[in-house]
C-alpha cells in the first residue's frame, strides 16, 4: 500500500485539532502531580489519599471510556467529544476549589467521567479522518501529544507557575484552552458516514460482537500491566523523587518531565514506525528495551540527569505500547462501526486496574513498606503484559495485505 497518498484538508485539520484537545486533557489529568508535594501539607494529605485521587480518575475514566465510547458509535463523534471537553475543563478549574480530600476526590471522579468519554471517541474518529496507510502515523501524532503537554511540559508549567500563583490559581487557568478547542472542535469534526445516514443502522454490528475479535480480549488483559506499570511511575514518581531520592521540587520537575517527553517520542514514533515492521515486532522491541530501563532505573541514586535518561526510555517504550494496545491494534481489529467499543473496551480494563487500582496499591506499599518497593510493581506488570503480547495478531496494513498476497486469502479482522 503506498504511502505517497496526499493528506486531505479534513485528514491534516481534524488530526491536529484531535491531538491539540487530547494534549489539553492530558495537561489537566497530571497537572495535580507535580503540585502534590504542595498540595499533600494544605490539605494535609498522606501517600496512601495520593494513590486514591490517582486511582479514582483512572476508575469512572475507565468506566465510562466504555460506556461513551460506544455510545459515540451510535449517536456520531461529535455529540461525545464536544460536551466532554467542555467538561473536563470545567472540573479542572473545579479542583482549584478544594478545600480538603473528599471535594478533591469528587472533582478528579468527575474529570474521569468526561475524559474517559472524549478518548475512544477521539481515537475512533482519528481513524476515519486518516487514509489507511497513514493509520499508525496520525493516532501517534494524535496520542502523542497526551504525553508531550500533560506529562512533558505539564510539570514544567506547574512547578514555574508556583513560583507567582498558588496551586488553586494553577488549576482555573489550565481549564481555558479546552473550553476554546471546544468550539472550534464543534466547526470542524463531522460525524462518520455511517452515522449520517441513518438507513444503515440495521447492517451495523451490535455492541456486544466486539468481544468475538480475539486482538479486543488481548488487549484489553495486556493493558493491566501495561497500565499498572505506567501510571504507578507517572503518579508516584515526584513523591519518590522528593521524598525518597531527596530531590529539590525544581529537580522534581525536570526529572518527571522525561515522563511526557519521552511518552511523546514513544507514542508519536512507535505506532508510525509499526506502520512499516508490523505491530508484534514494534511491540516486542519496547518490551524489552523498556524493562531494562526499569530495572537500572530502581537501583540509581540522586542523580537527576541519569534518572531524566532512564525515565524517558521507560515512558517512551511504556506510552508507545500503551497507545498500540488501545488506539491502534483494537481498532484496527473491527469493522469501522465498532471502532469506538473496541478502542473503549481495552481503555476501560486498563484504566479502571492499571490507573486505579494499582496506584491505590503502589499508595498503601509505599505507606506501609517503603517508596522504593512501588517499582516492584511496575515490574511485575511490565513483564504479565509483555507475555500476554506474544499471542497478539498481526493488523498492520502492510503484513496483513502481503499474507493475503501470498495465501490468496480474504483479509479477515484479527
Amino acid at each position: 500500500m503506498s504511502t505517497k497518498v496526499k493528506w486531505s484538508p479534513y485528514e491534516w485539520k481534524a488530526v491536529l485539532l484531535l491531538s491539540l484537545t487530547f494534549g489539553i486533557l492530558s495537561l489537566d489529568r497530571w497537572l495535580v502531580a507535580p503540585l502534590f508535594p504542595i498540595i499533600m501539607k494544605d490539605l494535609n494529605l498522606n501517600y496512601q489519599d495520593i494513590g486514591m485521587l490517582a486511582g479514582v480518575l483512572a476508575l469512572t475514566w475507565g468506566l465510562f471510556s466504555a460506556i461513551l465510547g460506544g455510545i459515540s458509535d451510535k449517536v456520531g463523534r461529535r455529540r461525545v467529544l464536544i460536551p466532554t471537553v467542555i467538561g473536563f475543563s470545567v472540573f479542572s478549574a473545579l479542583a482549584g476549589l478544594a478545600t480538603g480530600f473528599i471535594s478533591l476526590l469528587l472533582m478528579r471522579a468527575l474529570m474521569g467521567v468526561v475524559e474517559g468519554g472524549f478518548t475512544p471517541t477521539a481515537i475512533a474518529a482519528t481513524h476515519e479522518a486518516s487514509h489507511p496507510s497513514r493509520s499508525g502515523l496520525n493516532i501517534g501524532i494524535q496520542q502523542s501529544s497526551f504525553a508531550l503537554i500533560g506529562l512533558g511540559l505539564g510539570p514544567i508549567i506547574a512547578t514555574q507557575l508556583l513560583k507567582v500563583v498558588s496551586w488553586n490559581w494553577i488549576f482555573f487557568i489550565s481549564a481555558i484552552p479546552g473550553l476554546i478547542l471546544a468550539g472550534v472542535l464543534y466547526k470542524v469534526i463531522r460525524d462518520p458516514e455511517f452515522i449520517q445516514k441513518p438507513a444503515a443502522v440495521t447492517d451495523r454490528p451490535r455492541w456486544g460482537e466486539v468481544f468475538k475479535y480475539r486482538n479486543v480480549i488481548l488487549t484489553m488483559i495486556s493493558l493491566l500491566g501495561i497500565m499498572s506499570c505506567f501510571f504507578v511511575v507517572s503518579a508516584m514518581s515526584p513523591i519518590y523523587l522528593t521524598d525518597y531520592l531527596h530531590l529539590s521540587v525544581q529537580s522534581m520537575g525536570f526529572v518527571t518531565s522525561a515522563i511526557g517527553f519521552g511518552g511523546f517520542v514513544g507514542a508519536l514514533g512507535l505506532p508510525a514506525f509499526s506502520d512499516r515492521i508490523g505491530r508484534r515486532m514494534a511491540l516486542w522491541m519496547c518490551y524489552i528495551l523498556g524493562l531494562l530501563a526499569l530495572l537500572i532505573f530502581m537501583y540509581t541514586g540522586n542523580n537527576p540527569l541519569v534518572l531524566f535518561v532512564l525515565l524517558f526510555i521507560i515512558s517512551a517504550c511504556g506510552f508507545g505500547n500503551l497507545i498500540m494496545n488501545t488506539a491502534v491494534i483494537p481498532a484496527e481489529s473491527v469493522p469501522i462501526a465498532l471502532r469506538g467499543a473496541a478502542s473503549g473496551l481495552p481503555i476501560a480494563v486498563g484504566e479502571m486496574f492499571g490507573g486505579g487500582v494499582a496506584p491505590t496499591i503502589a499508595g498503601y506499599v509505599a505507606q506501609n513498606y517503603g517508596l522504593d518497593k512501588i517499582l516492584f510493581i511496575a515490574v511485575g506488570g511490565w513483564v504479565f503484559a509483555a507475555i500476554v503480547s506474544l499471542f497478539i495478531k498481526e493488523t498492520a496494513p502492510i503484513k496483513v495485505a502481503k499474507k493475503v498476497i501470498q495465501t490468496g486469502d480474504e483479509v479477515v479482522s484479527a
